[in-house]
C-alpha cells in the first residue's frame, strides 16, 4: 500500500476520531479507533523488511498497543489498568526491537538520562493522584522510558541509516509524549485538550515507528 495512501487515510481516520472524541460519543469512537490502529500495523506488514528480526519484534510491540487502544476506548473502570498492561508489554518488545538493531553509545546515556529527569519528575506530579493505580504507573513510567533509552541508542547507531534512526527517535518520543496527555486526562484533569494534543502525537508516534520498518536499513 503506497505510503502517501495510508497518510491520507490515517488522517481521515484521525480528524473522524478527534471529532467523535469531542462529541463524547464512545460507541463511534471504538471502531475508528480500532481501524486507525490497525492501520499503523497494515503499514508496517507493507514496508519492505530489511531487517526482519526488527520487523517482528517491532509488529509484536505494535499488535499490543492495538490491544491497548482497544482497553482504552471502553468505558469500563477496569479497562485502564488492562490497556496499561498492554502498551508496557508493547514497549518491552520496542525496547527489545530497538537494541537488537543498535548498541550502547553516547546518545544512550544523554536519552537515558534526561528522560529520567523527565520521567521522574511526571511520576512525582502524578503521584499524589494516583491511588491503588501507583505500582502500576510506576512500572509503566520506568519501561517507556527504557523504551525511549532504546529510541537514542537506535538514532546513536550510526551504521543504521539515517532517515530511519530519526524515524524511531521521533516516533518514540511521540509516544512518550502523548502518554503524559493520557495520564493528564486520567489522573489529572479529564478534558479534550488531553485528546486533541495527544492522540495526534501517539498516532504520529506510532506511524513513523512502524514506517521505520522499511528504512531502517
Amino acid at each position: 500500500m503506497p505510503g502517501y495512501l495510508i497518510i491520507l487515510l490515517a488522517v481521515l481516520l484521525l480528524t473522524a476520531l478527534l471529532y467523535f472524541e469531542k462529541q463524547a460519543n464512545h460507541k463511534a469512537v471504538l471502531p475508528i479507533k480500532t481501524l486507525l490502529s490497525c492501520l499503523f500495523i497494515i503499514t508496517a506488514v507493507f514496508e519492505t523488511h530489511p531487517l526482519p528480526g526488527y520487523f517482528y519484534l517491532l509488529l509484536v510491540g505494535l499488535i499490543f498497543c492495538l490491544g491497548g487502544d482497544v482497553c482504552l476506548a471502553l468505558p469500563q473502570e477496569k479497562m485502564f489498568l488492562y490497556g496499561l498492561i498492554s502498551f508496557l508489554l508493547g514497549h518491552v518488545f520496542y525496547i527489545i526491537a530497538f537494541f537488537y538493531v543498535a548498541h550502547l553509545n553516547s546518545w544512550t546515556w544523554f536519552g537515558s538520562g534526561l528522560c529520567a529527569v523527565l520521567s521522574g519528575g511526571i511520576y512525582f506530579w502524578l503521584r499524589p493522584h494516583l491511588g491503588p493505580m501507583n505500582v502500576p504507573v510506576l512500572g509503566y513510567v520506568i519501561i517507556i522510558t527504557l523504551m525511549v533509552a532504546g529510541a537514542w541508542s537506535v538514532f546513536g547507531t550510526v551504521h543504521l541509516a539515517r532517515d530511519g534512526r530519526i524515524l524511531v527517535c521521533v516516533g518514540a518520543l511521540g509516544f512518550y509524549v502523548s502518554d503524559v496527555f493520557v495520564a493528564r486526562n486520567r489522573f489529572i484533569k479529564p478534558e479534550f485538550l488531553n485528546r486533541f494534543i495527544g492522540l495526534p502525537l501517539y498516532y504520529g508516534g506510532q506511524f513513523l515507528l512502524a514506517f521505520s520498518v522499511g528504512l531502517l536499513r
